[in-house]
């Protein structure tokens, strides 16, 4: 059991003027922040800069709940400088103009922190430049957004990345330690202990997000203040703190490009189990399963092809199946084709033969189709000897007309589709390369 030294527990439920404990439990030092050893171990460049107090402007990307804002406070803090904060939600120029204003009257160095920041414009993030490259601030910018796509190379240029990871179990399990070991500003003052098996379930249920975790933890705190008996957080009150939460998942952002990533590649590298394991983690944290089934029907077609034919029929058969079903009972049939496609036959030389014709398209314009290949619908059009000299395939021996061209002239010979020696292509490549051996032998063979 989790214990805490307090007194016995008296909660007063609801409160006016309530402060979040995610937000009273806001560290202040930096042996007080916990995670993101990666940038705060001594000897690495974020601790030293801070240390040194030689600040710069840095945009923190990371989940939420990670100590993004935290840490652009310590940053601040231990460097002296006068720190301002702006929300790109409902901040604009006129904004950032006042707050160069105010940074120009300061003695000290100004932090502008903006959470969100990937939310600017082109043009908001570009009035940025010249305050930061003359130094009048010192910008630090939140983000739970790729840089790389939402912020342009102009400002990129000016900052440093640096990356924010989830909070570990363990690290999770420490902040919640703190909140019942804490007698002034967290929950230490009401005696409560947590149980093993509840702290195990409300580190699970923040999903590496601290912030989650304070609030399930606060929430928890109020029902057993309910019940003035109750001193320790047992499982079943975790429960009903937590409720029905997601897992971390953005229907637009890094997490759903990455994890329908995961999936594409667990597919395509034979894994069904992984797989699955994405497909699940998609479908929980809200994803459209529409959107999944139409992915993989082009995992079908990109990474299997003919190496089995029946994947694409499949796949078909499961997005109607979904549609006709509906959640929950319509994602087993997502679930079987995905199972399907990451133990099929694997190949992508349907995808890069069209790919390699689409190139040639592109390179080469309209090329002429030989005349042998024109329609000839009309007497003008045989006249001009539209369609003379072609072979009908079906009267040839074995319905093949040895010898028979179908490119444009330039690209005579040309050869897009090399079939794998996996599943059903291993047949199509030992048809087709006795084909092209009977055109080399004049049909001898």
């Amino acid at each position: 059991m989790i214990e805490s030294d307090a007194e016995q527990f008296d909660f007063a439920v609801s409160q006016p003027d309530h402060v979040p404990l995610a937000e009273t439990l806001r560290p202040t030092t930096l042996e007080s922040f916990v995670g993101q050893e990666h940038l705060l171990a001594r000897g690495k460049p974020l601790a030293e800069a801070i240390h040194s107090g030689q600040l710069h402007s840095m945009i923190l990307w990371g989940p939420p709940g990670t100590g993004k804002t935290t840490l652009a406070r310590l940053v601040s803090g231990y460097c002296g400088a006068n720190f301002v904060t702006l929300s790109a939600v409902n901040a604009g120029v006129k904004d950032l103009r006042q707050v160069v204003t105010s940074a120009r009257d300061y003695a000290s160095a100004t932090v502008l922190f903006v959470d969100e920041v990937h939310r600017f414009n082109k043009s908001q993030q570009d009035a940025f430049l010249p305050h930061v490259e003359d130094g009048t601030l010192i910008l630090i910018g939140a983000t739970t957004e790729n840089p790389s796509f939402e912020l342009n190379n102009a400002l990129l240029s000016r900052v440093r990345v640096y990356v924010l990871n989830p909070l570990t179990g363990s690290d999770l399990k420490q902040v919640a330690l703190r909140a019942l070991a804490d007698c002034e500003t967290g929950l230490g003052r009401y005696g409560l202990t947590l149980a093993e098996d509840a702290c195990s379930a409300l580190t699970s249920a923040a999903d590496g997000d601290a912030r989650r975790l304070l609030n399930f933890l606060e929430i928890a705190a109020q029902l057993a203040g309910r019940e003035r008996s109750i001193s320790c957080i047992d499982v079943d009150l975790i429960s009903e703190a937590i409720g029905f939460t997601l897992r971390r998942f953005d229907k637009r952002g890094d997490q759903f490009y990455d994890q329908i990533s995961a999936l594409h590649k667990s597919v395509r590298g034979t894994d069904p189990d992984a797989a699955l394991y994405w497909l699940a983690r998609m479908l929980d944290g809200g994803g459209d399963p529409r959107y999944i089934a139409r992915r993989l029907i082009r995992m079908a077609s990109e990474d299997i092809g003919t190496a089995d034919p029946r994947a694409l029929m499949l796949t078909l058969d499961a997005a109607q199946a979904y549609e006709r079903l509906g959640q929950p009972e319509g994602e087993l049939a997502l679930a079987q084709a995905v199972t399907y496609l990451a133990c099929a036959a694997k190949s992508n030389a349907v995808y890069r033969a069209f790919s390699a014709a689409q190139r040639d398209v592109a390179g080469h314009g309209s090329l002429e189709v030989p005349k042998h290949l024109r329609n000839a619908p009309t007497r003008l059009s045989k006249q001009l000897g539209h369609g003379e000299g072609y072979r009908y395939a079906h009267d040839e021996a074995d319905g093949y007309a040895r010898g028979e061209t179908y490119m444009p002239a330039p690209l005579s010979g040309k050869r897009y589709y090399f079939p794998s020696e996996r599943g059903l292509e291993l047949r199509i490549k030992e048809k087709l390369d006795r084909l092209r051996r009977s055109d080399d032998s004049g049909g001898k063979e």
